[in-house]
């Protein structure tokens, strides 16, 4: 990399760490060619990124930034996972190591707030932001629809009493 190429890249992770809520740190090391782009194919079907980038132009980059600390992890073979739903990234990371021992997730950072591995993976059994939405929704119209019941219930009622009695006087 020339001097311009590591200009970009560290602005560009600047830019990365200054507008994604999460960012996961992981060693990589031992895993092949086609667990890697498994892993980005998973990250990007929900919505996170996987970056590889040199250490110390990802120090440098997390310089004035929230996630500033962050940069102690960043020792030998790491890769950054990163999403805009605090939820995404963590989820992945956790569900490809579960199956790949040799991800090993080292911490992340959510905003200002640093996380170690066991805050990750608490974070990744949250439900996502869709998933959230769709409950709020349901428990939204639940009202509306319990109310649409019982003010349809007394007039069933009523026409099964008349129908009971109309069986009654025809037998």
């Amino acid at each position: 990399m020339d001097r311009a190429e590591k200009k970009a890249s560290v602005a560009a992770l600047s830019e990365v760490f200054r507008t994604t809520s999460v960012v996961v740190v992981a060693h990589y090391s031992g895993l092949t060619v086609a667990q890697m782009q498994t892993l980005r194919k998973q990250m990007r079907d929900a919505g996170a990124t996987v970056q590889v980038a040199k250490n110390r132009l990802a120090k440098i980059a997390l310089e004035g930034t929230d996630t500033a600390s962050i940069s102690s992890l960043l020792k030998g073979p790491t890769l950054l996972a990163y999403s805009q739903d605090p939820v995404a990234a963590a989820k992945v990371a956790v569900g490809f190591a579960k199956d790949n021992e040799k991800l090993v997730i080292l911490g992340g950072a959510m905003g200002k707030t640093a996380l170690n591995s066991e805050a990750i993976k608490s974070l990744a059994t949250l439900p996502s932001l869709d998933e959230l939405r769709a409950k709020l929704i349901g428990l939204i119209q639940a009202p509306a629809t319990k109310l649409a019941q019982l003010s349809t219930a007394p007039a069933a009622k009523l026409a099964r009493v008349i129908s009971a009695y109309a069986n009654k006087d025809a037998a």
